[in-house]
C-alpha cells in the first residue's frame, strides 16, 4: 500500500502511486520522487505505454510473420524442407493424376512454370512432362507445388479430400506401379525431356461411386 506524502491517497500498487505523482503533483515532487516518476515514465515508453509488453508484442509478431513467410513462401509446397537448390538436378517423367474421372491436363497454362514461379518442380513449353530441378524432390512436394495434397490413402484437390477409408472410394498412389509414401518417396528421372518415358510414372487417381 503506498500513501501519496502531497494530499494523504492511498494506492494498492507503486505504479498506480507513480501514476498520480506524475499526474497530479508534477510540480511539488521532491528530487527522490521526481527520480522515482521519471524511471517510471522511461519504462512505460513516451505514449505511457508499458515499453516491456510492447516490445514482447512486437517481438512475438516478427517471430509469427518469419513463421508464415518460411511456410507459405520458401516453402513452395509441402515436404519443402529437404528439397535442394534450384540447379542440383535435371531430371523428367511423366504423370496422371486423375480424380473421379477427370484427368489433371498440366500442360495447361495454370500448371507451367510461367505461373508456378517454382524453378524446382514444374511443368513447361505447354507440355504435362514433369521438370524436377532440384534434389530431394519428393512426390509429397511435387505435387503440393499445383495444389494437390497426397498422402499415402488420401488426396485433397480444389479443398476436397478423398480418403481411401471413406466408403466407396478408392484412393491410389503410386509411382511405376508401385504404392509409395509421398512424404519420403523421391522421384527420379531421365535426364532429357524426350526421355521421359524412361523417368517415374507418377500416378495418382480417385474413384468413388459416383465416378
Amino acid at each position: 500500500m503506498e500513501e501519496c506524502s502531497y494530499c494523504g491517497q492511498s494506492f494498492d500498487d507503486e505504479e498506480g502511486y507513480l501514476a498520480h505523482l506524475a499526474d497530479e503533483h508534477e510540480r511539488e515532487l521532491s528530487a527522490i520522487d521526481r527520480r522515482r516518476v521519471e524511471g517510471y515514465e522511461s519504462d512505460r515508453g513516451d505514449d505511457g505505454l508499458p515499453t516491456g509488453p510492447l516490445v514482447l508484442g512486437v517481438v512475438f509478431g516478427v517471430a509469427v510473420l518469419l513463421v508464415v513467410y518460411v511456410t507459405l513462401f520458401m516453402g513452395s509446397g509441402t515436404g519443402a524442407a529437404d528439397v535442394g537448390q534450384a540447379g542440383t538436378a535435371h531430371e523428367h517423367g511423366t504423370i496422371n493424376v486423375t480424380i473421379d474421372g477427370r484427368t489433371v491436363d498440366f500442360s495447361q497454362e495454370r500448371y507451367q512454370v510461367t505461373q508456378t514461379g517454382n524453378s524446382r518442380f514444374h511443368f513447361e513449353g505447354g507440355t504435362a512432362v514433369w521438370h524436377k530441378h532440384a534434389t530431394g524432390v519428393t512426390l509429397e512436394y511435387a505435387l503440393g507445388v499445383h495444389g494437390i495434397e497426397v498422402s499415402e490413402d488420401s488426396v485433397t484437390v480444389d479443398g476436397t479430400t478423398y480418403r481411401a477409408s471413406d466408403p466407396g472410394t478408392e484412393v491410389v498412389v503410386e509411382v511405376n506401379g508401385e504404392p509409395v509414401d509421398p512424404s519420403e518417396y523421391v522421384i527420379q528421372g531421365a535426364s532429357s525431356a524426350s526421355a521421359a518415358e524412361q523417368g517415374d510414372h507418377i500416378r495418382v487417381v480417385v474413384r468413388t461411386d459416383s465416378s
